[in-house]
């Protein structure tokens, strides 16, 4: 599965914690947040683009893990195929790590 990460055709992309924590997520749920979208499709040179792979100098593991958890909550609810009448349950988290949720969703815009 980390093979596919590689090349311009990937499926999946590697984001990497602050603490060294690999998570391989499909790319169509990690471009839900601008900053990832920005540096693997922009029209700058990133390093990130060659190799699908970003690094997160600021962001822990256990704050990462819930930032993609809520790639995949947001997907399926955006993409949601039943009718608008849909309820769409809350993304529940720990209340203590809110604070820091919310400034890597602030820095990722998601």
């Amino acid at each position: 599965m980390v093979d596919s990460c590689l090349g311009p055709n990937s499926v999946y992309v590697k984001l990497i914690s602050n603490d060294g924590r690999i998570f391989i997520v499909k790319l169509e749920y990690a471009l839900i947040s601008a900053t990832i979208k920005a540096m693997l499709q922009g029209p700058g040179k990133f390093s990130e683009t060659e190799c699908n792979e970003i690094n997160f100098k600021n962001i822990p593991s256990h704050i990462l893990y819930h930032i993609c958890l809520y790639f995949i909550y947001k997907y399926c609810y955006d993409n949601c195929t039943v009718s608008s009448s849909f309820d769409v349950p809350p993304f529940n988290t720990n209340p203590n790590m809110a604070v820091a949720l919310m400034m890597a969703a602030n820095f990722l815009d998601c």
